[in-house]
């Protein structure tokens, strides 16, 4: 028997249920920078990008309608302390976007040890959200919505 592994589709979306809506338009997306994708409670979610090397000031992230945006541009340094004779650590820029699905906002980001970690959750209006619908069964004897009070 096959088994198929689907964990590429699921790595740019956060917050889709449905496996078919990702895959209309679905794009591979580059390497650079890798990031990971987490569920921290029911409707919550976190994104860790890995941004060794860029400061807050090299960043940006842009969130517009269904779409996260996350760009990163090293400030050019006219200057450098002796030559470099291996460079490991990344610094061209990169934008990495990220499809959200609906109701899913941007709650905050920080920097920390070189992982940009942008909080969403998703947060369903009150008309959305499933309610509970009381069954009658039409014997109900009616309420009184006044009464007298005896002196």
């Amino acid at each position: 028997m096959r088994t198929f592994d689907l964990a590429p589709l699921y790595r740019s979306t956060v917050g889709f249920d449905r496996l078919f809506s990702m895959l209309d338009g679905f794009e591979s997306a580059p390497g650079y920078p890798p990031y990971n994708i987490e569920r921290t409670g029911e409707n919550e979610y976190r994104i860790s990008v890995a941004v060794a090397g860029f400061g807050e000031n090299e960043l940006s992230i842009e969130a517009k309608e269904n779409t996260l945006t996350i760009k990163g541009a090293k400030q050019v340094k006219d200057e450098q302390n002796g030559a470099v004779l291996y460079q490991g650590i990344a610094a061209r820029a990169f934008e990495r976007v990220f499809q959200l699905a609906d109701y899913v906002v941007v709650k905050n980001a920080a920097l920390e040890n070189g992982l940009l970690h942008v909080d969403l959750v998703r947060e369903i209006p009150e008309a959305k959200k499933p309610r509970q619908i009381p069954i009658g069964n039409g014997n109900a004897k009616p309420q009184v919505v006044e009464a007298k009070v005896a002196a």
